[in-house]
Order: structure tokens, then sequence, then C-alpha cells
């Protein structure tokens, strides 16, 4: 038994943010039965070709699904609609706002014939206010809500290298869903939830704002190293590699000194004696760094850390990600099949091997379309005529 098994997703989604959460269902044992454009599907499916033709975002967040063609404006589908969601336990859509109440798929219009289905609805800014209908893509959150005016040198801010508003709306509704099936469990109602990608970046901003709380100065954009704390950040080795490093407290700065630069008189001296002075003389503090590492190799800088007990990684490009010693250790890697064949995957973080999660394949466009409807009573002739039609 895996935790939602006999729980039925209905998704409505497209791009990152809604498919991530709906994967993490499926992870769990979840039937998720993806609804995508006939002809066309899902757009992240073109996103790009890298995975032996098919886009690395659709492959990374949709495993598992059943892929249904469903064209969600033709007068057959609300009959179809009415039928997969008499069996579901939650929908999730991140349509543009107003389509999902235009289709009579808010939670307003269905709790009345289906009371114990949870919706969920992942939008830009929200259902309400005056951004309700800007466009928001996961660069345009990450400008609005302060994410790049944080992130990047002092000359220029720089965006995150991964979809990371996308990826935080996933994770807080994923964490909202679980929560209103356990609230089901004992209240037999079903609920609406609604997740923006603004609040969740904002949530996730809370640090900075926080440091710049009532007018005070916001961190200063660092590049790769911590805006506040110092030595914390990359640093170059003489073989011409990068190693990143972070102190926490004055004994580990004093074991710095000490171990790593193996000049132990720069723990007393003045203008390195808190962190806050250290962060002031950066310029000075990091020019006796590089001097001393510029004698040593990466992994010598690496071993004198390791053995100072300061907190230290290597810069590690995708190729190394891939190779990485510890997942490999920890058999973190599986298979999963895909249309153009089997692709490598990693195990959902806390999942203790493979049998404790869901990690079937990723759906060709419509793939199921077929079996779900046949599910649903619909026989071959009719199924015949919904293609006719082009509703399927």
């Amino acid at each position: 038994m895996r935790p939602l098994d006999g729980i039925t997703v209905v998704a409505l989604e497209h791009a990152i943010a809604a498919p991530f959460c709906t994967r993490q269902l499926a992870d769990l044992g979840a039937r998720v039965i993806k609804i995508e454009r006939p002809g066309v599907g899902d757009f992240a499916r073109a996103y790009d070709s890298r995975v032996r033709g098919q886009a690395s975002h659709f492959v990374w967040t949709n495993r598992s699904k059943e892929s249904l063609t469903l064209d969600l404006k033709h007068a057959e589908a609300p009959l179809i609609l009415a039928r997969l969601l008499a069996g579901a336990d939650v929908l999730v859509q991140n349509l543009m706002p107003g389509a999902a109440a235009r289709l009579g798929l808010s939670y307003e219009a269905l709790r009345a014939a289906h009371p114990r289905l949870i919706v969920c609805d992942i939008s830009g800014y929200g259902a309400d206010g005056p951004y309700r209908d800007k466009k928001a893509y996961d660069l345009l959150i990450q400008s609005e809500s302060g994410f790049l005016s944080v992130t990047g040198s002092a000359e220029e801010p720089v965006k995150a290298g991964c979809s990371i508003a996308d990826i935080a709306a996933g994770m807080y509704a994923l964490s909202n869903i679980l929560a209103a099936l356990i609230e089901r469990g004992r209240t037999g109602q079903g609920k609406r939830i609604e997740v923006s990608m603004l609040e969740a970046m904002v949530e996730w901003m809370s640090y900075p704002l926080y440091y710049a709380f009532d007018g005070a100065p916001p961190p200063p954009r660092a590049g790769a190293a911590h805006a506040t704390i110092y030595p914390y950040g990359p640093f170059p080795t003489g073989d011409g590699r990068t190693v990143m490093l972070g102190l926490q407290n004055e004994r580990e700065w004093r074991a710095f000194c000490d171990q790593v630069l193996r000049r132990p008189e720069l723990a007393a001296d003045e203008r390195f004696s808190t962190n806050s002075r250290r962060t002031e003389a950066r310029p000075q503090l990091r020019e006796i760094i590089v001097q001393a590492f510029a004698l040593l190799t990466a992994d010598q800088v690496v071993a004198r850390l390791d053995e100072a007990q300061i907190a230290n990684a290597r810069i590690n490009d995708m190729r190394e990600v891939w190779e990485h010693p510890q997942l490999k250790a920890r058999r973190r890697w599986v298979q999963v099949d895909t249309p153009a064949g089997p692709v490598p995957a990693l195990l959902p973080p806390g999942a203790a091997d493979v049998d404790a999660v869901r990690m079937d394949a990723v759906p060709a466009l419509g793939q199921h379309t077929e079996a779900i409807l046949a599910g649903l009573g619909y026989g071959a002739a009719d199924i015949d005529r919904l293609r006719r039609l082009q509703a399927i």
C-alpha cells in the first residue's frame, strides 16, 4: 500500500506548477488523469527535445499519469467531465483565471453534486485583486516577488536556474491537498484550495523581507556568496576549480584560520573579529583567502576544510550531478519508461526505495483515452463517434 492508493486526481494542467504537484500525488500512489488538448497536449511537451526527442520539463513532471485527450470546449466534454469527477477525489487546475468557472468547474459549481471533492486552483496572482488577469510565467513571478532584487551580482540581477516559482506553488498545492485529504477523513467534506505563485514565492522571500523590515536596507546582491555572512561562498583554487565554503560561528572562524589558511594570527585580527566585521572587510579577507588557496588544489582545500569541520561543497555541473557518488551510493536513481525508451529518474526525496513509491511511465499524448472512456461506460462505437466529432 502506498499512502494515496485509491485516490483519483483529475488534472486540468499545463506547464510546471500543477503538473509538478500532481506528479508527486502520483508518486504517492494516486491515480492521476491528465486532460490534454487533442493533437497538441500540454504545451510543455514542446518546450524542448532534450530527452530522446521529448521535453525535459514534461518528462520531469508527468510520469505515472494517464493522458486523456479532450476538447474542454466541445459540447460532449461536460458529460465526460461529469463522469470523471463522479469518481474523483481531487481536481487540480491551473487554467487561465476564470476559465475553470466558465467551464462549470469551480468549487462552487461542483460542491453540490460532489461534496467530497477537493478542488485546487493554482494561478499566478490569485482569483481576485488587480493582478488577477496578468499573465504569470516563472521569471515574471521571480521578478514580482523580489527574488531577482536579492539574487545576482551587484551589477546585475540574475534569475534562478530552475523554475523556482512554479516549484514553490506546486509544493504548496501538494501540502494543502494532503492536508485537505486528512481533513476530509474527519469531516467527510471536500474544500477549495487556492494557491498563487506570487504568494508561494513571497513566503520563500520572508528572510530578506524581514531583513529589510521597517525600511531597513535589503540584503545586497552578492553573487554566489552569502549576502550577510562571510566567508560564505565560492573561492578559486590553484588548479582552476572552485570550492564553496561556509562559516557559521566564531569557533569555525578560528579553526578556518588555524587549520585551513594556516594563519592562526588572523583569528585575533580586529578587522575580522566578528561576522559583521568580516562582512564589512569582505574585499580584504577575500584577497587573503584567494592567495592561500592559490597554492592548493581543490582536493587539498576540501581536505583541509573537512579536517577543520568547515562546511564545504564543490560546484558541480549537470554531468557531475548525474554521476554524484552520494546519490549512487544511496541508489537514488531508478529507470522510468517514456514513449522514447527508459530514462533515469531520481527517487522522490523521503522515499526509502522504489517499492515505496509509484514511478510508472511518462504517457504519450492521449495514450489512455480509450481505456479511460471505456471505464466511464463508453463503448467502442461511442469512442469512435467522439473521435469523428474531434471531441477527443
